[in-house]
Formats: structure tokens, sequence, C-alpha cells
């Protein structure tokens, strides 16, 4: 194992914090994102609810959402070791705000009486309340205060955090990323508010982002690669200049920057749905397996290995994909009924990765990051090296030194690239600089790795390029 880090220090130095620093690499790519699915169960042929939480465990998810507090499926969950979002239905906020011993009853019932054993980590007050027919919207604040006012009075509260999902439709802009802003009628009644709560109990915002939604109303507009996750040009925000490579990243820069406007920059959010319909009606554009798969498979390999937005770089990703299962009794347009990864039998729909164990070998499309077309950051392009069909994989310098540094640990431990010819004295040592080593070191695994998709790109610390890349008089091998 090597560490290769700035330029003054000594091999052996690097040598000696190798092991730990690779420990800590794995440990912080881990825990880099995650990934939970959301569980409904408007449905009449689903299986029990201690059948589910062995899918569960055996697709190796550990974080679960419901949509209301169903004792068997509470208790099914205990001792699972799969945290858990609740919900209070939209139908209980207007009791709930107007009366403090009703939400203490309902905490007492449905929260207290299950943790521990079960890993209740947060509770929706309400589901997109902002839409709701019944125009809840102004019990939602209350509720939310009653409902954290009971979990501390049982001691719950450093523990069990409170929110409130909204819907994108809450944004009064949302194109180009930069202009997002909330509607003017919510900001002051209810946005700000409920951003105070979130902010001063150590909580998070719960947002539902949907890039299904603008992209079937949109189809002409809105390239359906960008939407998927998959190669494309990206677009580039009129307003900070940043490119973006795919729709869901837009969709959450523009909540990031209508809070922003008002001043929430610190307030973490969670992505409490998002997903894609494997069936649609005619007029559904893009609902299909196929786009579902690319759509989950690539959005779990960008939540895991990718970092955080444009916007907010330095933020994980965490979200719920939207759903477990397809439900029958859902209304609405087809599309309602097929959002499952599984069908009631518990057979996939579509087989996407859900881990990072599973993502060493899935084979979903690369996202834009590794489009051919684009070149090494750093270095000099050999340009009699142009080889039909070779492909070479190297550093992206933009990522910067801690981010780059920690794919390179990776890459010649755990990931077992041949980073000998890298060593002082070798071969690639020079130039000395850790653009030139992890660009050698990525290459190495890229190859070895038989040129995959996936394998070249490191949390977006690499991408993959058509010529073959020189540093020095140091040659990059091929797989051949």
């Amino acid at each position: 194992m090597f560490w290769f880090s700035s330029k003054n220090q000594t091999m052996a130095t690097r040598i000696s914090f190798a092991c730990f620093l690779l420990l800590f690499t794995i440990s912080t790519v881990a825990e880099s994102g995650s990934i939970g699915i959301n569980y409904g169960r408007i449905a009449n042929n689903l299986p029990t609810p201690t059948q589910v939480v062995k899918l569960l465990k055996a697709q190796g998810l550990t974080r679960v959402k419901l949509y209301d507090t169903d004792s068997d499926v509470l208790t099914a969950l205990a001792n699972s070791n799969i945290s858990v979002v609740v919900a209070l239905p939209n139908e209980l906020l207007s009791s709930t705000a107007k009366d403090q011993s009703f939400a203490d009853n309902w905490v007492q019932a449905n929260i207290s009486k299950f943790y521990p054993a079960t890993k209740i980590e947060a509770i929706a007050v309400g589901n997109e309340v902002f839409v709701d027919p019944n125009n809840t919207t102004q019990f939602l604040v209350a509720a939310m205060k009653n409902i954290h006012s009971s979990l501390v009075k049982y001691n719950l509260d450093s523990d069990v955090k409170v929110s409130s999902p909204i819907a994108l439709s809450a944004l009064q802009s949302s194109y180009p990323s930069s202009a997002g802003s909330f509607k003017s009628e919510l900001i002051e009644p209810v946005i700000k508010p409920m951003l105070d709560l979130i902010r001063s109990t150590g909580s998070y915002f719960m947002v539902n982002v949907y890039p299904f939604f603008a992209y079937t109303g949109n189809s002409g507009q809105i390239s359906l690669d960008y939407t998927l996750f998959k190669a494309n040009p990206g677009v580039v925000d009129s307003g900070n200049g940043l490119r973006y490579n795919n729709l869901f990243d837009a969709q959450l820069d523009a909540v990031f920057a209508a809070m922003s406007a008002i001043k929430y920059d610190d307030v973490k959010v969670v992505v409490t749905e998002t997903g894609w319909p494997s069936l649609g009606d005619s007029n559904e554009v893009g609902a299909s397996q196929a786009n579902a798969a690319s759509y989950n498979g690539n959005l779990v390999r960008r939540v895991l290995t990718g970092g955080g937005t444009p916007l907010r770089p330095n933020d994980t990703l965490n979200v719920f994909l939207f759903a477990l299962f397809n439900e029958n009794q859902k209304t609405g347009p087809t599309s309602e009924r097929n959002y499952g990864l599984f069908y009631p039998s518990e057979a996939k729909v579509y087989d996407v990765p859900l881990t990072m164990a599973e993502l060493a070998t899935a084979q979903t499309t690369p996202p834009a990051n590794e489009s051919k077309a684009q070149a090494p950051t750093t270095g000099d392009m050999s340009t009699s090296a142009v080889t039909s069909g070779q492909t070479w994989c190297v550093a992206n310098g933009n990522v910067g030194s801690e981010k780059l540094q920690a794919a390179l640990d990776y890459a010649c431990g755990e990931g077992g690239a041949d980073c000998r010819p890298i060593q002082g004295g070798a071969t690639c040592f020079n130039p000395d600089t850790l653009v030139a080593h992890a660009s050698y070191a990525f290459n190495s695994y890229y190859q070895k790795s038989g040129r995959g998709a996936g394998t070249c790109d490191f949390g977006g610390a690499a991408h993959v390029v058509t010529q073959a890349p020189k540093f020095g008089t140091c040659t990059f091998p091929t797989g051949s």
C-alpha cells in the first residue's frame, strides 16, 4: 500500500501512514452518502411486514421511510438495525396543531412505545402539505412544534428529529438553479418558521425530487440522457457559471438556492422521495423499465460515490428511493402504481445496485463526468497516440487535493492498482505531483477492471479520455 501526498514528504513517511489512511479513506467513502427506500402499503397483495424486513436486510438497505406508524410494521422492524422515518398523516395535522395533549398521546403511542428497539430516526409531520387538497398548510408548523415538544417531554428529542417533506412545487422558480426561490406566499407564514425549527433542533429539511415529472412534461426541451445521469454535454447555469451534468443535481441546487436566498444555507437536506416509473400511460413520456433502471441505478451510484451537488459540493447526499413495491391500489395515472423496485412477489421489477458492494460489479451507464469527449485537466496529451476504441482513466484536478488524495489511497490500497511505478525513483514517480500519481493509479485500476462502466469515477475524481495521457516520460499502460 502506498500513500502519495505533497511533494516534500518522503516515501518512508508516506508508507508509515498508509494503513491508517486507507482505513480512514474507506470509512469516508462508505459514509459519503446513503440510500434508503420508501415502504408504501397502498396495496392488497404485499408481503407481511416480517417478510419485508427480511427483504430489506437481504438487499443491504439500512434506512426505510414509512407513511404512517403501523404497529405491525414497527414491531417487525424492531431489533433489525434498520433506521426508520415514520409519518404523522396530513389528516392529523389539525388536531396535532390545536392540542398539545393530542401530540403527547400520539408520540407516546406511536414513538416511545416502539423506540429504541425500533430505530426511529425522524418523524415526517405531514407529506407534501402545500399541495394537499384539504388545505392543511396552516396547521403544519404548529403541529411540528407540538410534536417536538412531546419528544422533549419523553426525552426523545435528541434522537428523533422532526421535519416535513415538501414537493418541488413549493418553489416559485427552479430554472436556472441559481434562481431557485420559494413561493412568496409560503415564505413568511410557513417556510421560515419551519426552517427555524429544523435549524434549532438539529433536524434536516425533507424534499421530494422527481426529474421524471420535469422530463415527461418537457421532453422536447430536456434531454433524456441529462435526466438519467447518462453522458451528455451538460447545462451551464447562466447565473453562477456552474455546470450541471444531470437534472437531479440541478433541481436539488434550486432548493439550496431558495434556502440561501432566505439565509438558511446551514440547514441540511435529505431527499425523502425520488424515483422513476417502470410503466406509464401513453402521455407519460419516458416511463419504462429501461429508463427506471437507468435512473435508479445511476442515482444510487451518484449518491454513494459522487459527493455533493455543484452548489454544495461538500454536503453528502442522503436519498430515499420511491418505492419498495408496486402498489396496486394507488389512484391516478398508471405510473403511480409502477414506481416499485419489487413486485409484491418480491421479484425485482429490474435489477439495480443498492449498495457499494453491488456497485463494484454493476454495469450502470457512466454519468456525464465520464464522457469520452473530456480531456485530462492536467498533463500533456500525446497527439500521436490516438487509438480507435482505446480509453484511459485520468484524474480530475478540479475536485481538490483532499478528495483526489482519498481516491488515490483507495486505488493503491483496497482497489489493487499497480502503484509500484509511482514509488520514489521508479519509472513514473516524476513528475512528483498528486494529479500525475493519481492519474497513473486510476488508469491502472481502470485497465485492470477491463475498462468497465463505473470503474473510472472515484467519486468524481476521475474521468475517461480517448487519447493516451502522458506525464513527463511516463507511458500509461492499456488493458490489452
